[in-house]
């Protein structure tokens, strides 16, 4: 019945409204059929515009729901936002700093944020919380940042209206860029994520520390990985660095050339800081130390890899303690930036310092230092070392960092892993049996 009605609608509208002026004529077979052909044509017409209205609706109020759900998705921007960053940016000392610190949700970023807040100056964290390992860590270690007066915003590097609204926000005098993807052998299931983050991010940072007015002093995280295949110890930063054993080293040594270009051109004052094996407590779970310890207390196995010829891969283990040291040292010795709105108005300095502990240990003796601390055997499971990107051993030359910096790593990996224990036993809910607490 709706097709014939719809029918009779058309013919009403095809037809003249003014009733005694039109008679319709008898017609031919043939003109019956034109006229429904006609007419049915007409009708399929009409509909095909109601369904493209109808679609172009919808769309319309997707786009419109989109947009609103990615407005509603942006966790920063307002007066009340505005306001917390310029709280955390206020220096509480006489020639005290406003630092942005990038990666402050990380454990080398959250230990180097509590260190300047905690003697007056002034801390802006930024961090995008990624799921690389347990985001829940993360956030704990914002919680602590934050019971401290450090506001810690969530957002990506990569971001560069975020990052222009924080330089327009606060003149930050100094940048202490430490987000980054971490991780050897993770390079090899996501190499994706290290370019986007070490590479691509770093250039957004970059790029928004040169246009900013004044340019801030920028230190950064480069690694102990960079070294690669070198074989001559202890390292040196006169090393060549050209023959990395993984993308992460490789996109750890871009980042130093990429900063060295913006030092170049722009009249930034960059020092890259070469990390070398950092452990201590709030530590990143994909470390060895790390995983040892979790496996060790559930009674499970641990991998212990060597290297050719059945010998023990050896690390410098550096506190992290002494990694802070080094990393404020850095900043308060980085000299200003020389650059303008983008331009260069005199060289500035450009640095690289080696940061580790120049004794370099077994992971052998590391798992029985572990073993006396938690007061539970280990089951070990050694096996040669795959080629993931792993090297047999580092170890730190920081002669240049202890005359520059005043540099003095103090912590040896005895004291320091007896603190790391100490603290995973509280975090993680262990009783001095090394028992969880509510298991």
């Amino acid at each position: 019945m709706a097709p014939e009605k719809n029918m009779r609608s058309l013919q009403d509208e095809l037809l003249p409204s003014t009733p005694g002026k039109f008679k319709l004529e008898q017609r031919s077979s043939h003109h019956r059929q034109l006229y429904r052909c006609f007419s049915s044509t007409s009708t399929m017409f009409l509909w095909a515009l109601f369904l493209i209205a109808l679609t172009a609706s919808y769309l319309s109020f997707h786009s419109f729901i989109d947009t609103g759900n990615r407005y509603l998705a942006v966790s920063w921007g307002g007066i009340q936002w505005e306001r917390q960053v310029r709280n955390s940016a206020k220096t509480h000392r006489s020639g005290g700093m406003s630092v942005l610190v990038t990666g402050a949700g990380g454990f080398v970023g959250t230990h180097v944020s509590l260190a300047l807040k905690k003697r007056g100056d002034g801390v802006v964290g930024i961090d995008n919380f990624n799921n690389y390992y347990d985001p829940s860590l993360k956030k704990a270690r914002k919680a602590l940042l934050q019971s401290q007066g450090v506001f810690v915003v969530e957002g990506d590097i990569n971001d560069s209206h975020l990052l222009a609204k924080l330089f327009d926000v606060v003149a930050f005098t100094h940048v202490m860029h430490l987000a980054a993807q971490a991780g050897v052998r993770y390079a090899m299931e996501n190499p994706n994520s290290y370019v986007h983050s070490n590479i691509a991010g770093l250039v957004t940072l970059l790029e928004a520390c040169k246009t900013a007015n004044p340019q801030p002093a920028v230190v950064w995280a480069s690694s102990s990985s960079v070294y690669g295949l070198n074989e001559k110890v202890p390292f040196s930063e006169s090393d060549q660095t050209d023959q990395p054993a993984s993308l992460y080293a490789a996109t750890k040594k871009a980042g130093e050339e990429i900063t060295h270009t913006y030092n170049h051109i722009y009249g930034l004052s960059i020092t890259g800081l070469r990390f070398f094996t950092v452990y201590g407590p709030w530590g990143r779970p994909d470390m060895a130390y790390f995983s040892f310890t979790r496996n060790i207390l559930q009674g499970k196995p641990i991998t212990v890899y060597r290297g050719k010829n059945r010998v023990d891969l050896a690390r410098d283990f550096t506190y992290i303690d002494d990694i802070v040291k080094g990393c404020v040292g850095s900043l308060d010795t980085a000299g200003k930036s020389t650059g303008s709105g983008g331009k260069k108005r005199g060289p500035a300095p450009y640095r690289i310092f080696n940061l580790g502990n120049t004794s370099p240990v077994t992971v052998p003796a590391l798992v029985s230092i572990l073993e006396k601390h938690l007061k539970v055997k280990a089951k070990r499971n050694v096996i040669d070392m795959p080629g993931n990107g792993d090297v047999p051993f580092t170890h730190a030359n920081i002669s240049h960092a202890r005359t520059e910096l005043g540099y003095k790593p103090t912590t040896d990996l005895e004291t320091g892993l007896k603190k790391f224990v100490k603290w995973y036993l509280s975090y993680y809910g262990y009783n001095h049996h090394a028992k969880p607490v509510n298991n």
